[in-house]
């Protein structure tokens, strides 16, 4: 089967989501049901809560083979070479930012299928994108990074809303407004890692 650019870059983004649930279930001391689970919830949780909100059945990981495989060598890789895949991080995460970038995009085409209005379709982009990593940390008891201490979301945000306003109320093309909103969404995350940025907390 012969893969487009940008499903090449999906799937990298998807092994990339499994590996980080598979080093999160290796830092817990999850067993192998654990570590398989918890690799397919990230790379796949986002993906399907936006199926289910959508009526979209099956949803999409069900048939679709080639990412089901990515996960589970992500997850095999990563507990054979977990302390390789550990200084691989600088990596990791720009194949996060990518998977983020395509996963908004992909959630918000779905949206705009089904002729949902364009806040909601932007959510949706949020959701495909981030909700796995939110579902990995409330599994593991951690404080959900999506909340508390990085630019993620918001980067999903702003891309998204790009992506959208720029495809509706434009003459752009929509290959090209793809092409910008995923640069923006990439560029926020890995800057505001590279500078540690954060929305300031509240606080009671």
């Amino acid at each position: 089967m012969q893969l487009t650019f940008v499903q090449t870059l999906e799937l990298i983004g998807t092994f990339a989501f499994a590996v980080s649930g598979a080093t999160a279930a290796i830092n817990k001391s999850y067993d192998i049901i654990g570590l398989l689970s918890l690799s397919f919830i990230t790379a796949i949780g986002g993906g399907t809560i936006r199926d289910l909100l959508i009526g979209a059945t099956p949803v999409a990981w069900m048939t679709n083979e080639l990412s089901n495989t990515a996960i589970i060598a992500a997850a095999i890789i990563a507990a054979l070479f977990f302390s390789y895949v550990k200084k691989l991080t600088r990596l990791l995460n720009i194949f996060d930012a990518i998977g983020l970038a395509l996963f908004t995009i992909t959630g918000i085409n779905k949206g705009v299928a089904v002729g949902l209005p364009i806040p909601i379709c932007i959510a949706l982009g949020v959701i495909t994108g981030a909700f796995g990593g939110l579902l990995r940390d409330v599994i593991c008891g951690e404080q959900p990074i999506l909340f508390t201490r990085e630019i993620y979301a918001a980067a999903s945000i702003a891309g998204g809303t790009i992506y959208v306003l720029a495809g509706h109320y434009t003459g752009i093309s929509s290959d090209v407004v793809q092409s910008i909103s995923i640069a923006v969404i990439v560029a926020i995350r890995l800057v505001s890692l590279h500078y540690n940025w954060q929305f300031p907390r509240l606080r009671g």
